[in-house]
């Protein structure tokens, strides 16, 4: 475990469109641990002082304590596998988790001739050192598949407490992201214990779970409480990574239609825009892979009410964005001194920025404006 503090100068640019000034903040970063191997996701536990549970895509669910101690928690997951982009992905608490303890967990599971992304259930012990109980595969994406990419696996409730997972095209899938009959490159929602919503938009495609489809793969989503509507963003291949406003029942076009080309340069569409297509409300090119996204709400940046904040892993930066006449636009970009990919982002209920760097030796940080 280690603790301690550096600054971390922000790059500042303004967008061609954009006619206010973008920030020249500079932060106060705190290593709250450097004992990490490849942590995916974060989640802010409820009670005063708890600290904070952390994915590992290699299988492991940790506590970090307030004081930045790191403690693995035992979570036997069925069927985990583990290999290439593949292993433990995101951690969720139910809404009502003070109460149940419960929690969800998404991962891979299967071999790597048949495999796929799967969501468990489990409940949390009420006090460190934690435990889990009660561990329960709910849901398994179909078909399963080959090879070990483009997996999905981010989380977000929505108001009426149903949930949704983002669910990859498997890579070398990809013409089943327009595929009804399958969950490979779609968005699903689920009810609580894993069940298909009975509302959904396709009742008799896919045992009824797809709410969205046409991504490619899909790591960053949030439910936004006061515009009441759905972010998410996702992976594109060389170029046209994008930002789009989720909505049930739309197509999002990968792979028909896209702003990136495969990664050989082979064009993989001549379409960046089609009828029936939904475009993106904020793509880049060249590709920064964005890996998460949080909405900021908090007063240690009382001027980012409403913003995303995005992390990057080949981009390697945390990138806030405005909504700016219905389109997202980049207000500033965070460079960190060690240049380390981003794999995580969350904003705690205080209004810190925290972030999970995405290597072997990971670390969890804690970002403050400087002099507070």
């Amino acid at each position: 475990m280690m603790k301690s503090f550096f600054l971390v100068l922000v790059i500042a640019f303004t967008n061609v469109g954009i006619s206010q000034a973008a920030d020249n903040e500079t932060f106060q970063v705190e290593v709250v641990t450097d004992s990490l191997s490849f942590p995916w996701s974060l989640q802010e536990l409820p009670e005063q002082r708890a600290g904070w549970l952390v994915t590992e895509r290699g299988g492991r669910l940790i506590h970090v304590a307030d004081d930045g101690s790191v403690n693995a928690i035992p979570l036997q997951l069925p069927e985990l596998f583990v290999a290439g982009q593949s292993g433990l992905f995101d951690v969720i608490l139910a809404p009502d988790f003070v109460q149940t303890r419960e929690f969800y967990v998404s991962y891979s599971c299967g071999s790597i001739n048949a495999n796929t992304t799967c969501l468990a259930r489990a409940k949390l012990s009420l006090n460190p050192p934690y435990t889990t109980s009660e561990v329960q595969q709910i849901f398994v994406a179909q078909p399963l598949r080959k090879g070990a990419a483009h997996y999905g696996g981010r989380m977000a409730w929505l108001p009426d407490d149903t949930l949704l997972l983002t669910l990859g095209d498997g890579f070398d899938y990809r013409e089943q992201a327009q595929n009804l009959a399958n969950h490979l490159g779609k968005v699903v929602r689920l009810q609580r214990d894993g069940s298909a919503v009975s509302d959904g938009p396709f009742p008799t495609k896919a045992d009824g779970f797809i709410f969205s489809y046409g991504h490619r793969n899909s790591q960053g989503i949030v439910y936004d409480a006061q515009r009441k509507t759905i972010w998410q963003h996702e992976h594109g291949p060389k170029g046209g990574d994008e930002i789009n406003q989720l909505q049930a029942g739309k197509n999002y076009g990968w792979p028909i239609a896209s702003y990136g080309v495969d990664y050989t340069g082979a064009m993989v569409t001549p379409y960046q825009e089609l009828p029936g297509v939904t475009p993106p409300l904020h793509q880049w090119t060249p590709s920064l892979a964005p890996s998460d996204m949080a909405l900021y709400a908090g007063q240690l940046f009382a001027d980012w009410q409403g913003d995303l904040l995005v992390t990057h892993l080949a981009g390697k930066t945390l990138q806030r964005l405005r909504l700016v006449d219905g389109q997202w636009q980049v207000m500033s970009e965070h460079a960190f001194a060690n240049g380390s990919r981003l794999r995580a982002v969350e904003v705690a209920r205080d209004g810190a920025i925290w972030l999970a760097t995405d290597a072997e030796n990971g670390q969890l940080l804690k970002l403050t404006p400087k002099g507070r």
